[in-house]
């Protein structure tokens, strides 16, 4: 997943119903679908951003101490202007990226 590249858009944008529920026919599903992706992609997006704050780390006894890191800021900044999850998971749905299966039917076949 290479979120830094994505196309979504920073802004709010409108889209059309008809996109959002052209894949399943129904709206809601689309949107839980959607709203499934945008937890992922807001849990890869965190466990990155603590990962690169940890490398900044410094653990001291004292709280008084408290010493601003430019790099830290830096790192925080970038991720505060990434495009914001659901952003992306409904880019990704309209670009039919998301892979989904529906159960019901499944068992239906069987």
């Amino acid at each position: 997943m290479d979120i830094k590249n994505s196309e979504a858009p920073i802004n709010t944008t409108t889209i059309d119903k008809n996109l959002i529920d052209e894949q399943t026919n129904n709206l809601y599903e689309a949107i839980s679908i959607i709203s499934k992706r945008a937890v992922q992609i807001n849990s890869d997006i965190k466990k990155e951003l603590i990962e690169k704050l940890d490398e900044f780390a410094t653990y001291n006894d004292s709280l008084e101490e408290i010493f601003e890191n430019k790099e830290q800021i830096e790192v925080s900044k970038f991720y505060e202007r990434l495009p914001k999850p659901h952003a992306i998971a409904v880019q990704e749905w309209l670009e039919s990226k998301i892979y989904y299966r529906n159960t019901k039917d499944e068992e239906i076949d069987n």
